[in-house]
């Protein structure tokens, strides 16, 4: 197929992908790796292969991680890690989508940082190889009982991601301006009700936009206990109107009068740093370590203990059906799941990412990798900032809850 031709493909799949992207059911058959090649000829098909890995752009730390950690390592095993910022993850499943509805059998895609409703989308579709994850030999070293790595957001991997690392949703605050802070969700949204202008929530579809949407539904409903992890549009008639009216009630109280509202997490952390508002909130705490430390944040930036815990959640790496360096990109994988990269990725002076490794299954020596890793002045350890973690809800929720924040709360302002 000529380049023009190859364009003008792509270019029509571009419908197909924006309709497949508005929603997805439960996931169908997806392709799977071969079951008989072993780790051996993986790893010399793999050589020579460059892996193109489709990941947000915006962080800058992990960025860096990627290119001066992950890339030279992943060298070193003869493959060219080449990584493919994008604005948001979606842009990369409209590529892959578009491909595959162009019929492309070799794609542009190889690799995607992904989680939640875009890997669930991606299933629907047939999008993504499976049958490879759990063959990794660095697989051995997650525990099969945790059930952040055994479904992403309500949807079973199935061996169609490998895991990469752990979040937690998390709100931080200037202990400077805040001197009582709220010790629950709903007690936040008191807060901002009664200290004007000095609290703010990125819009929904944003990602942090969207997850604290998700969290003020716990928070409101009563917990995880009172809804329904998988979508049910019952408990979403009966649950949501609570939360789209108290959202509608704190609007005047927010930031510039709740006319507005940060595109994104950056530009809530920009409105942070500038003291405009008293709270921040983000879904990859280990950022706050190296926004304190290097003085954009406040020294006085604490993290906010809540007595019902917040959500958390897993990303993964994932590889397209139609990626053409599907071997290389398994590499890649496996060697992102190693202790080597695991434990420099949760550096907080590198990137401060949640390692998805069990400390049960590691030699003593790669326990130590994590053992001398610095403390966080900033970022409680993992174990005590998930300690009540709430479960995610599915994904079918989350585009469901997104259009009604913006019909019943922003259309309705």
């Amino acid at each position: 197929m000529t380049r023009q031709r190859r364009a003008a493909a792509v270019a029509l799949g571009l419908a197909a992908a924006a309709t497949a992207l508005a929603g997805c059911s439960a996931p169908a058959a997806a392709p799977t790796a071969s079951k008989q090649q072993p780790w051996s000829q993986v790893l010399d098909e793999a050589r020579g292969q460059t892996v193109d890995l489709w990941m947000f752009g915006g962080d800058a730390r992990g960025n860096a991680y990627v290119d001066d950690v992950l890339a030279p390592a992943a060298e070193q095993l003869g493959v060219t890690l080449r990584r493919v910022p994008v604005a948001d993850t979606k842009d990369a499943m409209r590529r892959l989508l578009a491909e595959r509805a162009a019929g492309e059998r070799e794609g542009t895609v190889d690799l995607v940082w992904v989680n939640g409703d875009n890997f669930a989308t991606g299933r629907e579709a047939d999008a993504w190889l499976c049958g490879w994850a759990d063959r990794l030999p660095n697989a051995a070293l997650v525990s099969k009982d945790d059930p952040l790595v055994a479904e992403d957001f309500g949807v079973p991997v199935d061996g169609c991601e490998a895991p990469w690392h752990k979040a937690q949703f998390t709100f931080a605050y200037d202990s400077a301006r805040v001197s009582d802070p709220p010790s629950t969700v709903a007690e936040l949204l008191t807060w901002a009700e009664e200290h004007p202008g000095r609290f703010t929530y990125p819009a929904p579809p944003d990602f942090t936009g969207s997850v604290f949407v998700r969290q003020a539904l716990y928070g409101l409903a009563g917990g995880p206990a009172e809804v329904p992890a998988a979508f049910d549009q019952q408990a979403f008639d009966d649950l949501t109107p609570r939360l789209f009216e108290r959202l509608r009630a704190i609007a005047p109280s927010l930031w510039r009068e709740g006319r507005t509202y940060p595109r994104d997490q950056q530009a809530l952390d920009r409105l942070f740093a500038d003291g405009q508002v008293d709270f921040t909130m983000t879904y990859g705490p280990a950022t706050l370590t190296d926004l304190v430390a290097d003085g954009t944040f406040p020294a006085t930036t604490k993290v906010l203990t809540t007595t019902d815990g917040t959500v958390g959640n897993a990303s993964f790496l994932a590889i397209p059906a139609s990626s053409p360096d599907s071997a290389g990109a398994q590499v890649v994988a496996n060697l992102a799941l190693s202790p080597e990269q695991q434990a420099a990725k949760a550096d907080p002076r590198v990137w401060g990412q949640f390692t998805v490794l069990d400390p049960d299954l590691l030699d003593p020596a790669d326990v130590d990798r994590f053992d001398v890793l610095p403390d966080s002045p900033v970022v409680p350890p993992y174990e005590q900032l998930a300690e009540k973690a709430q479960p995610e809800l599915s994904s079918a929720w989350v585009a469901p809850l997104d259009d009604g924040w913006r019909r019943e709360v922003l259309g309705r302002r």
